[in-house]
């Protein structure tokens, strides 16, 4: 299975396998989708609400987003694009 930390943190893939930035990962692997909003890590936020298939956990990051950015997005926006995070299935992570 494909961990929280390993998916919020993935930077690209290689065929089947997902990169992951370590650095990263050790430093804001342990924050909540809402902490990392907090501090900017607006992909990082929307990538942890996804794995956590959670709306309440979106909808806090649309929120903060949309307060530091002036946009107005919701939950029905198209937000993989804006972020660029789509998921995927992977066999296994490469942690650079």
């Amino acid at each position: 299975m494909f961990s929280r930390e390993d998916f919020i943190f993935t930077i690209g893939y290689d065929g089947p396998a997902a990169v992951v930035d370590s650095h990263a990962k050790r430093r804001y692997g342990a924050l909540s989708t809402k902490e990392l909003a907090e501090k900017g890590l607006f992909r990082a936020a929307y990538s942890s609400a996804l794995y956590a298939k959670n709306e309440e956990e979106l909808k806090t990051v649309i929120d903060i987003y949309n307060k530091v950015a002036g946009t107005s997005y919701t939950v029905h926006s198209p937000l993989d694009r804006l972020f660029g995070v789509f998921p995927v299935e992977v066999t296994r992570s490469i942690v650079l």
